[in-house]
């Protein structure tokens, strides 16, 4: 029986990733303190998710531990050394505006704990996969500088671009631009997953992903825009748009098409592989549209209101090209288009109203 080793099993990818391979079989060892619940208030708990996944699967073990602890984490790897195939590391501080009220509560999360987690790979199973939830906040706000064309409802690209046609690729730089500090520690786990695939040769990846969203997702106003939205439709709750007009454009990946991905690399891993990751223009929208598509969901109008101040740093247009990892991997395809994701959303939030 192979084995995966999970953080965030809790949260939106990390349950997404664990019920994927539990299903299959393989034992899952969960590892998740509910830090999210720390960040960002009760709402964002994730203890509902990880009773569900240790109800629902026998071959599910949790672990409550703090990735920041290396003894803990050390520990954990020593327990099972040698028996690991697969470290999928989606445990993170998500959000621009936290970060920059604890800035070194963010490092720690996302950038120091991560070379924790990667070293023990390499001292306790080498032969292991090691997949990364990046973002693509790695590039800062370098996508800001491109030609944009207003639309009714959106920001568009011009579409003369090498971008518009199928979103923005890996080529973008990672320099000189504005990141925020979540950018600035994400990137720098980013660039460590990286090196410990080249230098090491540890077959390593990072997904810079744009909106991951689904029905397990506990979004508030700091982090997870759709699900925020959807549980202001829902709940018939004031929602507040901030920055360009809510014509910025997102888009927006369901956990379970991200966790099909990191299989697929699984299955035939390469190292120090870096890939963007979204939705595509398939799934993609801007703040307003999709407004107009929880008010569809929910049959009535909602309680919108604009604030002119964009976030620091914050993206007008992103549109990941999912080309580079289609190229490697022509098996994965979505399985959720952007209604499908909406809909996924909506049932979550409704789901989340009647818990309560």
């Amino acid at each position: 029986m192979p084995t995966a080793l999970i953080t965030g099993s809790s949260g939106l990818v990390g349950s997404a990733a664990a019920a994927r391979f539990a299903r299959q079989g393989w034992a899952v060892l969960g590892v998740d303190n509910d830090q999210r619940q720390r960040f960002f208030g009760p709402a964002a708990s994730t203890l509902g998710t990880r009773a569900a996944l240790e109800a629902e699967f026998a071959n599910y073990r949790h672990y409550d531990a703090d990735i920041r602890d290396e003894a803990a984490i050390g520990a954990l790897f020593a327990e099972h050394a040698g028996g690991v195939d697969l470290v999928i590391h989606a445990a993170a501080q998500p959000s621009h505006d936290w970060a920059a009220s604890a800035p070194f509560v963010d490092f720690q999360v996302n950038a120091t704990a991560t070379l924790h987690l990667l070293e023990m790979t390499r001292r306790h199973c080498p032969a292991a996969v090691f997949v990364y939830t990046s973002t693509n906040k790695v590039y800062g706000d370098a996508s800001n500088a491109l030609p944009f064309v207003e639309r009714d409802t959106r920001w568009e690209l011009d579409p003369a671009h090498p971008y518009a046609a199928r979103g923005i690729d890996e080529s973008l730089t990672v320099d000189r631009s504005l990141h925020s500090l979540f950018g600035c520690s994400k990137l720098s786990a980013d660039v460590m997953v990286q090196e410990y695939g080249r230098y090491f040769g540890l077959r390593t990846a990072c997904f810079r992903c744009g909106c991951i969203t689904g029905g397990n997702h506990a979004g508030v106003a700091l982090h997870g825009f759709l699900a925020h939205l959807m549980r202001c439709a829902v709940n018939r709750q004031p929602y507040v748009v901030i920055g360009y007009q809510g014509k910025q454009v997102r888009d927006n990946i369901h956990a379970d098409d991200l966790a099909a991905a990191f299989e697929a690399f699984y299955r035939a891993p390469r190292a120090g592989a870096v890939y963007n990751m979204g939705g595509g223009r398939q799934g993609s929208c801007s703040v307003r549209e999709a407004v107009a598509l929880a008010e569809r969901l929910t049959g009535r109008p909602m309680d919108v209101s604009y604030d002119d101040h964009a976030r620091k740093g914050d993206h007008i247009w992103w549109i990941s090209d999912v080309g580079a990892f289609r190229r490697d991997y022509p098996e994965w395809d979505y399985r959720y288009d952007l209604a499908a994701v909406a809909e996924s959303v909506h049932a979550g939030a409704v789901a989340a109203q009647s818990a309560r």
